[in-house]
C-alpha cells in the first residue's frame, strides 16, 4: 500500500468515525418525547434546562441565568404552572424573565 493509498483509507476511516460519533451526541442531546412531561418554560437554574434556551445558546445546558423565561425544562405533565419561581410560576409558553 502507498503513502497516498494509506491516507485516503486513514482519512476515510476517520470521517466514519467523526459521523457515527457526531451522530450519537446528536440523538443524546436531543431528549425522548415523553407523553408523562411537558415543557416549563422560566423554571430552570442556570446550565441546568433542557433545551431552547433562545438566542446565544443551542441546547441542554446553556441556559445563562436562573430561571431563563425562554429555557425549559421536562416536568411532570400538569405540574408546569404551579412550580413557584422568584418571578412567578413556571410557563408552558416563553416568559419575560429579568435579564
Amino acid at each position: 500500500m502507498n503513502r497516498r493509498t494509506f491516507t485516503q483509507l486513514l482519512t476515510a476511516s476517520l470521517a466514519a468515525a467523526l459521523t457515527v460519533s457526531t451522530s450519537t451526541v446528536t440523538a443524546d442531546q436531543h431528549l425522548p418525547s415523553q407523553k408523562d412531561k411537558e415543557k416549563c418554560y422560566g423554571v430552570s437554574l442556570a446550565r441546568q434546562n433542557d433545551c431552547s434556551a433562545g438566542p446565544g445558546t443551542s441546547c441542554a445546558g446553556t441556559s445563562k441565568i436562573d430561571y431563563q423565561g425562554n429555557a425549559w425544562k421536562l416536568v411532570p405533565t400538569g405540574s408546569c404552572t404551579s412550580i413557584a419561581t422568584p418571578y412567578g410560576p413556571g410557563s408552558l409558553t416563553v416568559v419575560k424573565r429579568p435579564s
